[in-house]
């Protein structure tokens, strides 16, 4: 009899035992993968400023990617330059290598290859100068980028910025993963999962 409640109390024990193996082998199969993941293919940038309002605001935390990227106009890309250190900047590519671009500060109106482009996802016209003096042609293997606040944005326009190679390009953003706010304000989580609301 007594041999028979061990037995029972044995083959209670293995279950718990290897349900517990379990458990710990998913758990860490989960960081190694969360560990994988962020370093090879996509990384957390938090957005500093409001240099690209209103499409992404102040304190975002953003999903980027690098792996099998391509710069294309329009992307919103994380890099870093020489004039920043380690800092990522968070702009808006304008144009490409052998592109043109202009500025008609008056009118607020960028030209890309001598073609006003429609920028809808500006937050203001563009009107202020940094050192841009005119017409530029972007280096092959580099890119014009802007923020999205014109008037509140230190990008291509600037010395310290100026052209950015593409590779100083930390990724693309992909989407917000938790949406900023400012000090007092409530974050706005109807932004959560697209840097394009």
């Amino acid at each position: 009899m007594e041999e028979t409640e061990k037995t029972v109390q044995k083959a209670e024990k293995l279950p718990f035992r290897a349900e517990a193996f379990d458990w710990l082998q998913s758990i860490i199969f989960a960081f190694v993968a969360g560990i994988f993941i962020f370093i090879f293919i996509a990384r957390v940038v938090r957005v500093d400023g409001s240099s690209m309002y209103a499409t992404l605001h102040n304190n975002d935390l953003v999903i980027t990617s690098k792996l099998f990227y391509t710069p294309h106009t329009g992307d919103i890309v994380v890099f870093r330059t020489d004039g920043y250190g380690d800092e990522p900047l968070v702009k808006r590519i304008i144009a490409k290598g052998g592109q043109t671009v202009d500025i008609d500060f008056n009118a607020g109106i960028v030209y890309v290859d001598g073609v006003a482009l429609d920028e809808p996802y500006t937050n203001t016209l563009t009107n202020v100068r940094e050192n841009f003096d005119g017409e530029v042609t972007v280096p092959e293997g580099c890119l014009f980028v802007m923020g999205d606040n014109r008037n509140a944005s230190r990008d291509s326009r600037s010395y310290s910025v100026g052209f950015v190679d593409e590779r100083q390009i930390v990724g693309k953003v992909l989407f917000v993963l938790i949406p900023g706010s400012n000090e007092g304000e409530k974050a706005d989580w109807s932004r959560f999962g697209s840097v394009y609301r």
